[in-house]
C-alpha cells in the first residue's frame, strides 16, 4: 500500500507494531531505545506516554540524526491511574477483576521525529474500551492461556482477550498498540511515505 521515500527506524522491539508496519509495505530498522519507563509521581498517562515517545526518539535519534524515527508508547488506564504489565499470574488477575464490566481507556502516544531537520511530531491517540463482566474464575482461564504477562493492563485485544471486550469507541490498531491510521497521516505529510499501486491494477498496466 505505501512505500518509502527515505529510511525509518522504529524505536521499539514490538512484535505487534512491527507487524503493522511490514503489512502497510514500509520498509524499516529495528532500534530499541532504553529509557526508564517508569511514571513520576502523579504524572497523568496522556504526559506519561508523550514524555516516552520523546524520550525513545531522542534517544535513538542521537545516534541516527540522519533518518526517521519512530516511537512510541501504550498504556491501559482506569481514570488517571496507569495499569502496567502483570509482575505474575495473580497480579494479572486482579488487573483483570479491575476492568471487568467496566469502561477504561487505552493511549498511545507516539514520536516522528528527524534530528537533522529539526522535526519532533508529537500525538496522543485514545480508544475506550468496555469490558464484559466476567469471574475470577474466568479471569484465571484467560491467564492460563499464557497471553497475559507481556501485555499492559494483562490483556491482548489481538489475541484470546478479545472475548473480554463488549464495546470498543475508536482506533482497534491504537489498543493493539500503534494508532495506524493517525500514524500514517504524519508520514506522508512529512513525505516519509507515499501511497503504491498494485502491481495488477488497471492504472498500472499501461506503465508495464
Amino acid at each position: 500500500m505505501y512505500q518509502n521515500t527515505e529510511s525509518i527506524i522504529l524505536a521499539s522491539g514490538s512484535p505487534r507494531r512491527r507487524q503493522y508496519l511490514l503489512e502497510m509495505g514500509i520498509k524499516f530498522t529495528i532500534q530499541t531505545a532504553l529509557v526508564d519507563e517508569h511514571p513520576f509521581d502523579k504524572e497523568n498517562p496522556e504526559s506519561f506516554v508523550l514524555r516516552m515517545a520523546l524520550e525513545k526518539a531522542a534517544v535513538v535519534s542521537a545516534e541516527f540524526p540522519d533518518s526517521w524515527v519512530i516511537s512510541g508508547d501504550t498504556v491501559v488506564c482506569l481514570g488517571d491511574r496507569i495499569l502496567g504489565k502483570p509482575v505474575d499470574e495473580d497480579d494479572a488477575v486482579a488487573l483483570l477483576m479491575d476492568l471487568s464490566g467496566r469502561e477504561h481507556c487505552v493511549k498511545t502516544g507516539f514520536c516522528v521525529a528527524h534530528e537533522l531537520r529539526g522535526v519532533k511530531t508529537l500525538q496522543v491517540v485514545s480508544t475506550k474500551v468496555v469490558f464484559a463482566g466476567f469471574s475470577k474464575e474466568v479471569a484465571r482461564a484467560y491467564v492460563a492461556a499464557g497471553e497475559s504477562l507481556d501485555k499492559a493492563g494483562a490483556y491482548g485485544i489481538q489475541g484470546k482477550g478479545i472475548f473480554l471486550v463488549k464495546a470498543i469507541e475508536g482506533s482497534y490498531s491504537n489498543v493493539v498498540g500503534l494508532p495506524l491510521h493517525e500514524l500514517l497521516t504524519v508520514l506522508q505529510a512529512h513525505g516519509v511515505i507515499a501511497p503504491t499501486v498494485f502491481a495488477g491494477s488497471k492504472r498500472n498496466r499501461k506503465f508495464s
